[in-house]
């Protein structure tokens, strides 16, 4: 296998893993640290009965989310940009596609974007030119 589709096939796995844990830390861990129980920082609502220890400034939510998330995007980056150097992308475009990774929801898009012009960029590599 070459490398370009190995470092591809890298970054569409880490663009679904870095999308996945920043939805849960954006949906649940940010919020149970911020917005749940009494002790919160801006508390809207009491924790649950019997799950304080969920929410809160020392929420446990930050370590299995927030920090696997941290380490997940730093490969991220090194990924894309190794991507960036194969496929020859501009500063912009690389830019675009790291940032991606720092909205929710975006990452899944650009993803799914940047697959439909490698496989139509292949499909046009593999048609045969017209003979005149």
């Amino acid at each position: 296998m070459d490398s370009r589709r190995v470092s591809f096939t890298l970054y569409r796995v880490l663009a679904y893993v870095t999308g996945v844990f920043l939805l849960g830390l954006t949906f649940v861990a940010m919020p149970a640290k911020y917005l749940v129980g009494e002790d919160a920082r801006f508390s809207l609502v009491p924790a649950p009965s019997g799950l304080e220890h969920w929410f809160g400034p020392e929420s446990p939510l930050m370590l299995f989310i927030a920090m696997p998330h941290g380490y997940v995007y730093m490969a991220y980056v090194l990924v894309v940009l190794w991507v960036s150097l194969n496929r020859r992308w501009g500063a912009g475009r690389t830019l675009g596609v790291v940032l991606a990774g720092t909205v929710p929801v975006l990452g899944f898009v650009v993803e799914h974007r940047l697959v439909k012009a490698e496989r139509a960029a292949d499909r046009g590599a593999q048609e045969p030119a017209p003979t005149a």
